[in-house]
């Protein structure tokens, strides 16, 4: 089971899923379905909420949006039609979300599920947002390393091929 986080439509946040969690006794099964789109909507910290939730994230909506609010109109935009909101859902790539950052993040810790792309966009064609969509998640999938960068350091030195390689002979 993941819980869908929504705090651009229902208000749902990190307080009201740790509400639920508390219902259900903490049960491991009670995890989250990440969309950072609907955290631009309702202007919360999407990479903080992955610091934050790592652990119960199960799955990932790749899905953009943006939020440009004006003096008449800001997080519910007067149920406007989509186009013309403050908030509205983009392709991926077209709006504000920093991918980069989320799948960077997701990387660091390993995440086990899956990248879907989730397209909802006010203004581009379907079939173009979703050839675009994945050719965008595939570009961010950060392949995990097998080795730290630098563990070539860990190697041992060899005194005499050290000296030898710098020009400075044996030593005294």
């Amino acid at each position: 089971l993941c819980y869908e986080i929504h705090p651009g439509e229902d208000l749902f946040d990190g307080v009201t899923y740790e509400r639920f969690l508390d219902r259900v006794g903490g049960h491991a099964r009670a995890c989250i379905l990440y969309d950072p789109s609907h955290f631009v909507l309702q202007q919360l910290d999407y990479l903080g909420f992955l610091d934050f939730y790592k652990d119960r994230i199960r799955m990932f909506h790749a899905k953009d949006a943006e939020f440009t609010p004006s003096a008449r109109q800001g997080v519910y935009s007067g149920y406007q039609p989509w186009v013309d909101r403050a908030g509205r859902f983009r392709s991926l790539g077209d709006g504000q979300v920093e991918f980069g950052a989320i799948f960077a993040k997701l990387a660091a810790v390993d995440f086990p599920g899956w990248a879907v792309l989730e397209w909802e966009c006010a203004l581009k064609d379907a079939e173009v947002g979703a050839r675009e969509g994945a050719a965008f998640i595939r570009r961010h999938i950060i392949p995990i390393a097998a080795h730290a960068f630098d563990d070539f350091a860990a190697s041992g030195t060899d005194e005499a091929t050290n000296r030898r390689m710098l020009g400075l002979g044996r030593p005294a």
